[in-house]
């Protein structure tokens, strides 16, 4: 039999494999779509510490950059 979880936004109960799943530090949060996590996820940034969150922001959007930058080096045509 599926397990079911509830959404802990909007109380929404939905099947094992769908919606969203975050582990963090071994506690599970369920969310049944994206726009509930999003909509978490926005709280949880705001109520952080912004000086901490900044320099992981940083971090991150660096990485991405980086993978961006590789994409479209590779993209380029070679004359």
């Amino acid at each position: 039999m599926t397990e079911k979880h509830e959404c802990i936004v909007c109380g929404r109960t939905f099947p094992e494999g769908q919606g969203v799943k975050l582990i963090i530090k071994g506690n599970d949060y369920y969310f049944h779509s994206k726009a509930c996590a999003y909509k978490f996820l926005k709280e949880v940034i705001y109520a952080a510490d912004q000086d901490h969150i900044s320099d992981i922001f940083k971090q991150v959007k660096k990485k991405y950059e980086e993978l961006l930058e590789k994409k479209r080096e590779k993209a380029k045509k070679i004359i």
